[in-house]
């Protein structure tokens, strides 16, 4: 996609623009950023996808009792002719090639902030409520109609214990009827209700949103897993292959302590030894991006890989002239410098210009591999067998 380059799913505006003006500002209403959208499961193929053990989903509903959740799986659902249901089903990209293809429309965003496709279904009237996410949002209408209400308002306090997270105050500002191609972007932090007007389907494109506590504790993780790789321990999950940094194999010394009168007492010299220990420790970018690169990496927990479907070809010894590598629409190939991390782990193989455009693009054209070293090939022949990687005629 290039980037400065009018895109009809953004209502005209360039994703440069649409980065600059809008993206964790403010909302964006497009019609028509799909026309003539079609989703490509159904209302009954939803209805199916939620019966199963591997598919996180929820069913909410408001009776006389209030609101009420049900976690899935759900092997009884409200009829579509009763009103005010919800269903929802998260990481519906890691189940359907389609939808994971809809996801990957929207790569002008980083791949490290794009988290997944939620699809919910309802009946007439059906909704979670007025609520808030942490995240931004895409909000693609696909069947039927639905009523969005939204408020930049500041009391963002919720009612106390409920199931959901429902807004206590909710002072609606703007409202749109969505239809089939109709989508809505919404920032963090901007409340907004939901709700079906007839049976209707709604995509919703999620991202990611680290909290600074997630971040400085996966990256304190890190830093400690590197300290034990560097002695010689691996298997931390951030440790291997160890990066540059001191080798803290010393021991502690008091040569010349004086004797105390208070043994219980940690001694000054001690705290002072451990606060200089730490601070040898690099918090650099080399550690960031080991600790981002598989941690981002990591796929979803929906995610499911089907090994040996290309188990006649060679990339090896008969890396095939013509034809496509496609990355499977589960994996998550990322690159920082000369690192590649690919589905949680780091690539035995540099990130080299072709891995790089693979990772780009999901794609590789196999007129590259000639000029690949065996290396290389080696490694993309082990993810052809994983499942991580496909190959296409």
């Amino acid at each position: 996609m290039d980037i400065h380059t009018p895109c009809a799913l953004l209502g005209g505006l360039t994703p440069h623009e649409f980065m600059r003006d809008y993206w964790q500002r403010k909302p964006l209403l497009i019609r028509q950023a799909l026309p003539n959208f079609r989703p490509t499961l159904t209302i009954n193929d939803i209805r199916q996808l939620v019966r199963r053990e591997e598919v996180e989903s929820r069913l909410i509903w408001k009776d006389q009792n209030g609101w009420q959740m049900k976690q899935g799986p759900l092997h009884r659902l409200p009829s579509q002719k009763r009103p005010d249901w919800t269903v929802l089903a998260q990481n519906v990209d890691a189940h359907d090639d389609a939808v994971a293809a809809l996801m990957h429309q929207f790569r002008f965003i980083p791949d490290a902030r794009l988290d997944d496709v939620m699809i919910s279904i309802a009946g007439d009237g059906g909704g979670v409520g007025p609520h808030f996410d942490s995240y931004d949002v895409f909000l693609l209408q696909g069947v039927g109609k639905r009523r969005w209400q939204i408020s930049q308002q500041k009391n963002l306090s919720l009612e106390p214990d409920l199931p959901l997270k429902i807004l206590s105050h909710f002072e609606p500002e703007q409202t749109w009827v969505l239809e089939p191609g109709d989508m809505l972007y919404l920032p963090p932090h901007v409340a907004h209700d939901g709700v079906a007007e007839g049976n209707c389907m709604t995509l919703s494109i999620g991202f990611r949103a680290p909290t600074q506590a997630a971040l400085a504790c996966g990256l304190l993780e890190a830093a400690s897993d590197q300290i034990m790789a560097r002695l010689g321990n691996t298997s931390g999950l951030y440790g291997d292959p160890p990066l540059p940094g001191p080798k803290l194999n010393g021991t502690y010394k008091d040569k010349g302590a004086a004797a105390t009168s208070a043994p219980a007492q940690i001694p000054d010299a001690l705290i002072k030894e451990t606060l200089a220990v730490a601070e040898k420790i690099q918090f650099n970018e080399a550690l960031a991006g080991r600790f981002l690169g598989q941690w981002l990496s990591e796929p979803s927990r929906a995610a499911a890989f089907e090994t040996n479907l290309d188990g006649d070809i060679d990339l090896f010894d008969e890396p095939p002239a013509t034809g496509t590598l496609v990355l499977d629409r589960c994996t998550r190939l990322l690159y920082r410098g000369s690192y590649a991390f690919i589905n949680g782990e780091v690539a035995a193989i540099k990130a080299s210009t072709p891995i790089k455009m693979l990772a780009d693009q999901r794609r590789l054209d196999c007129s590259a591999l000639k000029k690949m070293s065996p290396d290389v090939r080696d490694s993309l022949q082990a993810w052809l067998e994983d499942g991580w990687l496909h190959y296409q005629p």
